[in-house]
């Protein structure tokens, strides 16, 4: 049996689909894996982990207003779709699988062509305009959440959750042992920065502007991203900096309070950790849907970057690690946002699908 899975440009897409790998691994020892996904995004490495054999493929972004980058962007989805073609006809997969990302439309659209069946999981709150582009051609839809079904047609679709990887739903490593691994203070509160794989430019800077009095009170493990960042924090104890990590799990094991971004790929992995977090989204764009979705349900604390100055940053951070009550609450809460069991569901799908 051979699988197909398309996705990238930033890790959201990329991390449930490999928790959905590894299930159809135990299920299927035997099948054979190739993954379609972009030149620039952070995924290759990760994917490469997992010995999944990467391509990369042209990929264009169709923007919902006016840019002379979308008539550049046209080219390079039909040169994508090209790619993709070729590289199906190569591998004859017997099921394409995505999660959205620009990348994954032309893949899906060539297999639809060459009469493979496609499944694409919609993780997301609201419903992206690649899933969207996608959903004609797709056999099955599953959705993270009850309110995504209305987007698509509903024969398709099915209710699973978001998968998420073995390493967080069965960890390694002991917290005492990490901490000796990573040389931290047991005595100080630990807290996750984080902005996805390519980064947050607006948290970094936040992190900088606030590290003198951040690490007064707690320890920061600081996780840039692969952009062009060159940080101007330097010898500051408590102050811990990572450019990209492969795999996020032991710091995420490790965190007391975690700042992040609110791509559903972050938030599933925080949410099933039962950690507390400070969410900041990107302003205007789909990551406000999935914050507010966890929000209204008492499931995380929110911070606008348009609003906000290190020293609010740095009260909001200390109170919060003053409330161990509040704290407890956030994490409880956001364990229950989730359906959980997502990839044995997905899993399945797939294979029914390749019958």
């Amino acid at each position: 049996m051979k699988l197909l899975f398309a996705g990238g440009g930033t890790l959201g897409s990329v991390t449930s689909l490999l928790a959905v790998v590894e299930e159809l691994k135990d299920k299927n020892p035997d099948v054979d894996f190739y993954w379609l996904g972009t030149k620039a995004g952070p995924e290759e490495s990760v994917i490469r982990e997992y010995n999944i054999e990467f391509k990369a493929v042209a990929s264009g972004k169709l923007r919902r207003y006016f840019s002379l980058l979308n008539f550049m962007d046209v080219f390079k989805i039909a040169l994508g779709f090209f790619q993709s073609f070729i590289l199906i006809l190569k591998c004859r997969p017997d099921v394409i699988v995505s999660a959205g990302g620009y990348v994954a439309v032309p893949v899906v659209w060539a297999g639809w062509l060459l009469g493979i069946p496609s499944l694409i999981h919609q993780q997301d709150v609201r419903a992206g305009l690649a899933n969207k582009l996608c959903a004609g051609a797709a056999k099955i839809i599953t959705v993270c959440f009850p309110e995504s079904v209305k987007n698509f047609k509903q024969s398709k679709v099915q209710i699973t959750g978001n998968p998420v990887r073995q390493e967080i739903r069965n960890p390694k490593s002991k917290i005492q042992d990490l901490i000796d691994k990573y040389k931290l203070n047991e005595q100080l509160p630990r807290v996750l920065v984080m902005g996805g794989g390519r980064g947050a430019r607006s948290i970094n800077k936040l992190v900088e502007d606030s590290i003198k009095e951040l690490v007064k009170f707690c320890q920061i493990v600081h996780v840039t991203g692969i952009m062009n960042y060159e940080s101007k924090i330097t010898n500051y104890g408590n102050y811990y900096k990572y450019d990209f990590l492969v795999d996020s799990t032991e710091v995420l094991q490790l965190a007391d309070l975690i700042v992040s971004r609110a791509g559903m790929g972050a938030l599933t992995e925080i949410a099933y950790l039962a950690k507390p977090a400070i969410i900041m989204p990107i302003p205007n764009s789909h990551q406000v849907d999935n914050a507010l979705y966890f929000y209204e349900r008492g499931a995380v604390e929110i911070l606008d970057q348009k609003e906000l100055a290190g020293e609010e940053f740095v009260k909001r951070v200390r109170d919060l690690l003053g409330d161990k009550k509040k704290m407890k609450g956030l994490g409880d809460k956001a364990q229950r946002v989730i359906k959980w069991g997502a990839e044995e569901k997905i899993a399945g799908l797939i294979l029914s699908l390749a019958k």
